[in-house]
């Protein structure tokens, strides 16, 4: 645990930018739009007068007319596969992960975050990404979960004015990488945000991942939290 605590860019990298604030620069990106699936239906017609050539037709048409709604519905189906009802997906193959975040939340720019997506009415619901490098290769170098959770809360996710708690941490893998993930509350004078985060290593990288919302919300806003956290990878690149 030493080295965690004794890396003071681990800190400077978080600290001033753990949470989205009200009145940041946003970025207006485009979201997929709903599809709906059309069905065709091809009627063949007999005819006499020159069958081969008309048959020839029918087919061309047929395929030039089905070909591209094949390829739609394939499209769809294979980003339905990858996502949840509710959820977009976010895949960074420069920076090696993915994760899903509730339709709706619009992307902010924050300086010192990877990627920002927060609720325009409800600024404490949001997600945040962040990364440092590191010469680690397993998050459960650093020590056990509740040991980790507990410094980066008071160091590094919520600022020194903020009162934090930890309620509970855990470890768990997928397909072979170690990753924490722990709950907390952060109370500031005017709010409570109680928050989830998840952290793991690869690619010589610290990831960050935090999510949460107004404690007055939780019971409503917990389970698509979850989602979001549960669906934090790490991918080779």
């Amino acid at each position: 645990m030493a080295s965690l605590q004794n890396s003071p860019s681990l800190y400077h990298t978080f600290s001033s930018n753990s949470f989205p604030q009200i009145g940041l620069q946003r970025y207006h990106g485009s979201f997929p739009c709903c599809r709906r699936g059309i069905s065709f239906i091809v009627r063949a017609e007999q005819s006499l007068a020159q069958p081969q050539v008309r048959s020839r037709r029918r087919q061309l048409i047929a395929v030039s007319v089905i070909a591209p709604w094949v390829s739609l519905v394939n499209q769809t189906s294979s980003f339905a596969a990858e996502t949840k009802k509710g959820f977009l997906l976010v895949t960074d193959k420069k920076d090696g992960y993915s994760f899903l975040y509730p339709f709706g939340w619009e992307e902010v720019v924050i300086e010192g975050q990877d990627k920002v997506f927060k609720d325009v009415i409800e600024p404490l619901e949001s997600v945040s990404v962040n990364m440092i490098p590191t010469n680690k290769t397993d998050i459960r170098d650093f020590g056990p979960p509740q040991q980790v959770a507990e410094t980066l809360i008071k160091k590094v996710l919520a600022p020194p004015s903020q009162k934090t708690k930890l309620i509970e941490a855990s470890a768990h893998d997928v397909d072979g990488k170690a990753y924490y993930t722990f709950e907390f509350i952060a109370q500031a004078p005017n709010y409570t945000r109680h928050a989830l985060s998840t952290i793991s290593i690869g690619n010589g990288k610290f990831y960050t991942l935090t999510t949460g919302a107004n404690e007055r919300r939780w019971d409503k806003m917990k389970d698509k939290l979850h989602t979001v956290i549960d669906s934090f990878n790490i991918f080779s690149v």
